[in-house]
C-alpha cells in the first residue's frame, strides 16, 4: 500500500532556504559526501567523479562547481593524514560515530581552509551550515563552528611541526617503498604526491612543434607537457584527434615493442586507451581486450575522435583464448596503482596490503597464460602503474624462472625511452618513480610510478 505524505509535517533534514541556496553550499555537500563514499565505502574516486555515471549531486552541479568539488576533495584526500592530525589536536575527545558526515564536513572545510585559495569566514560559515541541516549531525554544529574558527586562530601553532610525509602516507605503504628504494627516495615519492600531476599529452606527430601550439615542453622521449592547465577538450587539436592524455611515463612502454607497423597487436587491459592509441598510431594492426563493457565503449569513442580503427573484445582475460596468435603483446596488468596517487589521491585511502597479494596471483596468472598468445619470437611487454616490487621486478623475475626456456628477457636500454638513463634498471627493466625527472634536460620532474619488462618467446 502506498502511503501518502503528511503535508503537515516537514521531513527533519528539510533545508532551509536561504542556506541551501547560499553560493557553494551545494558543492561543499556533495564534496562531503564523496570524500566519505571514498574514504568508509572504498568507492573509487574516478567513478564519483564520473560525468554520466557518478555521484548524483556532482552530475547534477554546473561545471565550475564540478571543478570546485573536484579540488576540495582532491586536497582532503591529498592531505587527509595532515587534517586527522590537526583535528586530533582540536578535539578533547573523538567524535562519536554514527554523527552524519561531521568529520566529512571539517575535512572538507579544513582543506579549503589550509590548502586552497578560499577564505575562512566563505569554508566556516558553509560547513556549519551543513552541520545544521544534517539530522545526526546538528548536535554536533555548535563544535565544528568552534573547532574551525580555533583553527583559524592558530593555524601556525597547529600545523608548524606537521610532518606531511609520515601523516598523509598509510604506515605499510611507506615501508613498503623504504624497504624497495631506501628511506631519501621513499620520501621524495611521498613528497611528490603532495602535488598534482602534470598534464602530457602523447601526440601523432611532431612533439616540438606540439609543444610550441600548446605553450608545453616534451618530455619522457616524446610526451608534451602543458606548462598551463585547462579545459582539454578546448585545446588546439583536441576535435581533430591530435593528440590524447598520457602520462608521460604511462607512453613508455609500448614504444618498448620497436617497430610494430603492419603486425598484429594485443592491448590487454587496453582501456581507457592511451596504449591502444599508440600502437594504432605506430600502424599496428590493433586488438583491445577489456574486462569492463563500459570502459571499452570509452576507449572506442576515443578511438574515434582519434580516427584509429581497432579491433575491441570483452572478456575476463583469465577466460580469453584468441582466434590465433599475435606479432606481440602488451599487458597492462590489474594492479594497485599506487604509482597513480597523484592523480588518484583516493589510492592510500582505499587500498590494502591484501589488495597487493589478490593482484599479484592475477598478475602471475595473465602472464603464465599470454606466452601461448604470441608467436614465437614475438615480444611480451609486461606493466604496471605499480611502485610496489611485488607487481613489478619480483613479479617479472618469477616469471623468468617460471618459464625458463620458454621466454627471455629483453632488456630495455636508454636510447628506448628518450635518453631517461635514470629510468632503466642495472636488470633492464623500466621502472618510474613520481619524484623522477621527466627530462634528459631541465627542470621538469614528475611522472606516474610505472614498471616495464620486455621479454620474447623462444
Amino acid at each position: 500500500m502506498t502511503r501518502r505524505p503528511n503535508s503537515k509535517q516537514k521531513p527533519a533534514t528539510a533545508p532551509a532556504p536561504e542556506q541551501s541556496e547560499k553560493p557553494g553550499f551545494a558543492a561543499r555537500k556533495v564534496a562531503a559526501d564523496i570524500l566519505g563514499n571514498v574514504v568508509y565505502k572504498k568507492r573509487p574516486l574516478d567513478g564519483e567523479l564520473e560525468a554520466g555515471s557518478g555521484h548524483s549531486g556532482f552530475r547534477a552541479l554546473a561545471g565550475n562547481d564540478r571543478a570546485l568539488v573536484r579540488a576540495i576533495v582532491g586536497a582532503a584526500l591529498r592531505h587527509r593524514g595532515e587534517i586527522a592530525e590537526i583535528l586530533e589536536r582540536l578535539l578533547d575527545r573523538p567524535i562519536p560515530e554514527k554523527t552524519g558526515r561531521v568529520l566529512d564536513i571539517l575535512h572538507v572545510a579544513i582543506a579549503q581552509m589550509l590548502y586552497l585559495d578560499i577564505p575562512d569566514r566563505a569554508a566556516v560559515s558553509l560547513a556549519v551550515d551543513h552541520a545544521g541541516l544534517d539530522r545526526r549531525a546538528r548536535p554536533y554544529k555548535g563544535l565544528v563552528n568552534g573547532v574551525l574558527r580555533r583553527l583559524g586562530r592558530e593555524r601556525d601553532e597547529l600545523i608548524g611541526d606537521l610532518d606531511p610525509i609520515l601523516l598523509n602516507t598509510p604506515d605499510w605503504m611507506l615501508e613498503s617503498w623504504r624497504e624497495a628504494y631506501g628511506e631519501d627516495t621513499a620520501r621524495r615519492i611521498a613528497e611528490a604526491h603532495r602535488s598534482e600531476a602534470a598534464l602530457d599529452l602523447t601526440v601523432k606527430e611532431d612533439p616540438e612543434a606540439w609543444a610550441r601550439k600548446l605553450e608545453g615542453v616534451v618530455v619522457g622521449g616524446g610526451s608534451v607537457r602543458l606548462l598551463k592547465k585547462g579545459a582539454v577538450d578546448a585545446l588546439e587539436g583536441y576535435g581533430d584527434g591530435s593528440w590524447w592524455v598520457q602520462d608521460a611515463a604511462a607512453a613508455l612502454p609500448a614504444r618498448l615493442l620497436g617497430d610494430i607497423a603492419g603486425q598484429s597487436v594485443a592491448d590487454l587491459c587496453a582501456a581507457p586507451g592511451g596504449k591502444t592509441a599508440q600502437l594504432a598510431a605506430a600502424g599496428a594492426n590493433v586488438t583491445a581486450v577489456d574486462i569492463s563493457k563500459s570502459r571499452l565503449k570509452r576507449l572506442e569513442e576515443n578511438m574515434t575522435r582519434l580516427g584509429f580503427s581497432v579491433a575491441t573484445i570483452v572478456s575476463d582475460l583469465r577466460k580469453f583464448e584468441p582466434e590465433a596468435p599475435f606479432d606481440a603483446v602488451l599487458l597492462d596488468a590489474p594492479c594497485s596503482a599506487t604509482g597513480t596517487i597523484r592523480r588518484h589521491p583516493d589510492v592510500p585511502w582505499i587500498k590494502k596490503p591484501y589488495d597487493i597479494e589478490k593482484l599479484t596471483e592475477i598478475q602471475l596468472e595473465l602472464l603464465d597464460r599470454v606466452i601461448d598468445w604470441v608467436k614465437p619470437g614475438g615480444l611480451i611487454v609486461y606493466c604496471t602503474c605499480s611502485l610496489e616490487v611485488a607487481e613489478g621486478e619480483a613479479q617479472a623475475t618469477a616469471f623468468l624462472d617460471r618459464q625458463a626456456g620458454r621466454v627471455e628477457l629483453v632488456p630495455v636500454v636508454a636510447g628506448e625511452v628518450g635518453g631517461l638513463d635514470h629510468l632503466v634498471t642495472n636488470t633492464g627493466y623500466l621502472r618510474c618513480l613520481p619524484c623522477h625527472d621527466a627530462a634528459s634536460t631541465g627542470d621538469f620532474k614528475g611522472m606516474d610510478g610505472f614498471f616495464a619488462a620486455r621479454f620474447r618467446r623462444l
